[in-house]
C-alpha cells in the first residue's frame, strides 16, 4: 500500500524544498538587524561579521532551496551552517539536545538532515534547475 505513495515523491521533495527553505529566508532576514549593530561585549565584531554575513546567506540558498535552482550548492552551505550551529550549541554555549530555558540543537540537526536528503537525493522534478531534478523514478 505504502509503496504507491513513492510515485508522489517529487512532491515530498517541494514540500521539504519550501518547508526548509522558507526556514533558511525567514531566519536569514531576522539577522538583518544586525547590520545596525555595533560590536560589544555580547557579541564580539567576529560573531557581527558572521550574522551579517549569514543575513544574506540564509535568505539567498533559502530562496534557491524553494525554487530547486543551484538545489546542490544551496543545502550543501546550509547543511554546513546547521553544523556550525550545532557545534556552537554543544562546545560555546553548552546547550543540550532539548533544553528547558534554552533552544537545544534538536531543530539545528532536523535541518542538517534535511538540508543532507537534498543534497544527495535532489529535489525532484518539480525543481527549477536541470541537475536537480532526481526523483524515485529516476532512480530505478
Amino acid at each position: 500500500m505504502f509503496q504507491q505513495l513513492n510515485k508522489y515523491s517529487d512532491f515530498g521533495l517541494l514540500f521539504l524544498r519550501l518547508a526548509v527553505g522558507a526556514i533558511f529566508i525567514v531566519h536569514g532576514l531576522q539577522k538583518l538587524a544586525m547590520w545596525n549593530m555595533a560590536p560589544n561585549a555580547q557579541m564580539g565584531a567576529g560573531a557581527l561579521l558572521l550574522m551579517k554575513l549569514l543575513s544574506i546567506i540564509e535568505p539567498l540558498a533559502g530562496l534557491a532551496l524553494v525554487l530547486g535552482i543551484g538545489l546542490n550548492l544551496a543545502a550543501l552551505v546550509l547543511a554546513f551552517i546547521m553544523l556550525g550551529a550545532i557545534l556552537m550549541k554543544i562546545f560555546v554555549f553548552k546547550v543540550g539536545f532539548i533544553a528547558l530555558q534554552a533552544t537545544g540543537w534538536e531543530l539545528d540537526l532536523a535541518l542538517l538532515a534535511a538540508n543532507l536528503v537534498l543534497l544527495l537525493g535532489g529535489g525532484g522534478k518539480l525543481a527549477l534547475g536541470k541537475n536537480n531534478r532526481r526523483s524515485q523514478s529516476d532512480a530505478q
